[in-house]
């Protein structure tokens, strides 16, 4: 009975391993199936990109006559714009006015004299007392 149990035994992973060749069979089918399609995918990917190569030279030759044609021109119109309203504008100081809420000085600036903010120009920014005095 112990041979036959063998015989069994054996006969069972014969037909197991006969079960394994096909199961492996379909992975190998799928596995060349994945990379065909993969093959392809790329193959579509390039002939995309190599077309939208070909639309980008002619974006960059749009964008390159659109910058000489719209935009230099534009910032010469800005340009122009600003330096006739210059030549309009008054360089007079406003007339002082002391609001309360502005040039509130609880301690003063670690710099110069104390009573000047960092970046002070003393045509535009008054002191808590008004402008300075210029002769100009």
């Amino acid at each position: 009975m112990a041979v036959a149990s063998i015989s069994s035994t054996s006969s069972r992973l014969q037909d197991s391993s006969a079960a394994v060749v096909p199961v492996s069979t379909k992975m190998a089918a799928i596995g060349r199936l994945s990379q065909n399609l993969l093959k392809s995918a790329a193959l579509t990917q390039t002939r995309q990109l190599s077309a939208a190569a070909a639309h980008g030279e002619q974006a960059a030759k749009t964008w390159k006559i659109l910058s000489f044609v719209v935009a230099l021109p534009g910032v010469a119109v800005c340009m122009l714009n600003m330096y006739l309203r210059s030549q309009q504008h008054s360089h007079e100081q406003p007339e002082f006015v002391p609001y309360s809420h502005l040039r509130i000085r609880s301690k003063r600036f670690p710099w110069g004299d104390g009573s000047k903010s960092l970046f002070h120009n003393p045509h535009v920014n008054a002191l808590p007392d008004g402008y300075e005095q210029h002769d100009h």
